[in-house]
């Protein structure tokens, strides 16, 4: 099923949906006149992103934000202890995940009973599919559960990778610009604006500079810090015995700092990854932002596709500053985000500095 979700055909249908969530939030972030919370920013955009994009829900704007508060409440306390007790987060992680699938009850059955008017198949209608094809009529408790796994595999990293992305092109603004000379020599961009019709999948799939750019930040950024297996053969390691059924974790943030591919690793250099040195293509498991062999993150085609759609526009519509004086520290957990979630005024100007109008949610609304 995830297969066919995450295909080559589904992102092609996602793109557009895609572009018009991020040009429309980035719209928002334009005017308004005080700086914002990027982090929290981005995990509202990736939240809408699901629900809109991957979901198909037609929620309302309002709805959709008291949702959003009611998952975030949901995510903050999904690792508290379990210890059932008044005011505890556990207690509350537990309201908001019934108050979350009571909202996402109503969606499904709204989407069910409204098929009109759409133009692809999201994830949501490839999962029923699915099990129909399968002869199974999948129950609504195993759609709710399905509809969360979805948006929970969509949120927290992608929200954390846009920061990161963000953060990186205001530090180095000659990678900011090397993008936009290489979205111009694609004819992608011209006199400032996104060409219309010219952002298709293999489009971006040919900008390998944007592909540079974005596995540099996955590498020197990666979300999360590693991973969970267990063990099916009992092996050695460095003269170790890892006995069968041990579980093990494996960290993917300390491998990317020691695998000696890498040349100074703690540089943000996205040209390592660039034809004349390619330093990902030796060895097999020194580079893997989304995890490594047959339990790799299935989302990761999407995901690299949202952070690509995503630097598209920031390099061709967008101009941004930091409203720090220093750029915050990082912390790790629960994934990589800047401490005070990076302070950022955007500025409603395209790349050659002309004034954007505002534009309301009405064109997105009537099209995802």
């Amino acid at each position: 099923v995830f297969s066919k979700i995450f295909s080559h055909e589904a992102l092609e249908s996602y793109l557009p949906k895609i572009q018009l969530v991020i040009k429309d939030t980035l719209r928002a972030w334009s005017s308004n006149p005080e700086p914002i919370n990027v982090y929290h920013e981005t995990q509202k955009l990736t939240f809408r992103m699901a629900i809109r994009v991957l979901l198909g829900f037609r929620i309302p704007d309002e709805e959709l934000n008291r949702l959003f508060e009611v998952y975030q409440q949901f995510v903050e306390n999904v690792f508290s202890l379990p210890m059932d007790l008044p005011f505890s987060g556990y207690r509350r992680g537990i309201r908001a995940r019934e108050t979350l699938q009571k909202g996402l009850e109503k969606a499904i059955q709204e989407k069910l009973q409204n098929t009109q008017g759409k133009d692809y198949a999201d994830a949501l209608d490839i999962l029923i599919e699915s099990g129909k094809e399968h002869g199974k009529e999948l129950t609504m408790q195993e759609l709710k559960d399905g509809t969360l796994e979805l948006i929970f595999a969509a949120y927290a990293t992608t929200a954390s990778a846009s920061t990161s992305l963000i953060m990186q092109l205001l530090k180095h603004p000659r990678v900011l610009e090397k993008l936009r000379e290489e979205l111009r020599s694609k004819g992608i961009l011209h006199n400032g604006c996104i060409c219309e019709g010219s952002l298709r999948l293999d489009n971006i799939n040919s900008l390998h500079y944007l592909d540079c750019v974005i596995k540099e930040v996955l590498r020197l950024f990666t979300p999360i810090s590693g991973g969970y297996r267990t063990v099916l053969q009992t092996f050695e390691l460095d003269g170790f015995q890892i006995p069968k059924g041990w579980s093990v974790m494996y960290s993917i943030r300390d491998t990317h700092d020691t695998a000696p591919v890498f040349k100074d690793v703690d540089v943000f250099d996205p040209d390592r990854f660039g034809q004349g040195r390619s330093e990902d293509k030796d060895g097999r498991f020194h580079y893997l932002p989304f995890g490594g062999g047959v339990r790799t993150c299935l989302g990761k085609h999407l995901a690299k596709l949202f952070l690509k759609a995503l630097a598209i526009e920031l390099a061709s519509t967008s101009r941004f500053e930091l409203s720090t004086r220093t750029f915050p520290k990082i912390t790790l957990v629960p994934v990589v985000h800047p401490v005070d979630g990076l302070k950022v005024k955007f500025f409603g100007l395209d790349s050659n500095q002309n004034e954007i109008l505002t534009g309301t949610d009405a064109m997105l609304g009537a099209t995802v």
